[in-house]
């Protein structure tokens, strides 16, 4: 059975229920706290949603010195699974495992509603269940989630194909649909293998058929899949 880490921050809030996503798609979830020095062995490591440390300097600015980061990093240099969600993506930028920063809403406000978003790369390890370009409808909940990044950065970003998730209007609609101004229109990234992923909605709060039709499991389905087959690219 798949093992997958689930790291607790202090001032995580959504491990519970990414643990409870990782064992509804077949996985042996294991919460892991952040002062450990190893993941036991894990196949993945999924960086949950929160404010860890409070967000008191900036969101994962302190967070990315925990002492789990050590392993984090070292399962994402061996070209294993890392998958950040909302806090867990801005860990993974200001840790520099991706690259840019999640910098405060353009609104200045939190920002708490279904978005919907569009796959824009299917062979990540977490989107191999989703058609290319299919569009999804899923909840975000953050004050930080604005992705910035410099030109040539954006420029690399996009040549190589790292945005993985990018906000799309409402068909039919001309409301407001990218919900915090990020650049591009960028709500998900990951590295060129597509190993390491990071993402500002939570796929985590749409897998229960008791909150409406279950499309954020299939973020979990494919990293199961994806490391039964192998998840090196």
């Amino acid at each position: 059975m798949t093992r997958v880490a689930v790291v607790r921050f202090p001032g995580s809030n959504c491990e519970t229920e990414t643990l409870a996503a990782v064992a509804r798609a077949g996985g042996d979830a294991m919460l892991v706290d952040y002062r450990e020095t190893h993941l036991r062995h894990a196949d993945a490591v999924i960086l949950p949603g929160g404010f860890s440390y409070g967000d008191y300097l900036r969101s994962g600015a302190i967070a990315r010195f925990a002492p789990v980061m050590t392993a984090v990093r070292a399962l994402a240099d061996a070209g294993g699974a890392v998958l950040g969600i909302c806090n867990g993506f801005q860990i993974l930028c200001e840790a520099q495992l991706l690259p840019g920063a999640l910098q405060r809403n353009a609104q200045q406000r939190f920002a708490s509603r279904p978005v919907d978003v569009r796959i824009e790369r299917t062979d990540t390890i977490c989107t191999s269940d989703y058609a290319a370009d299919e569009i999804i409808r899923i909840p975000i909940a953050h004050g930080e989630g604005r992705f910035v990044a410099d030109p040539d950065t954006l420029d690399a970003l996009e040549l190589d194909h790292c945005v993985m998730l990018r906000y799309v209007p409402v068909d039919g609609t001309d409301a407001p649909y990218n919900p915090n101004g990020s650049m591009n229109d960028i709500a998900g990234l990951c590295n060129p293998a597509g190993t390491i992923v990071g993402f500002m909605p939570h796929p985590e709060r749409r897998v229960d058929p008791a909150l409406g039709p279950g499309v954020g499991q299939r973020f979990f389905t494919s990293l199961m899949s994806r490391i039964a087959t192998g998840v090196a690219a």
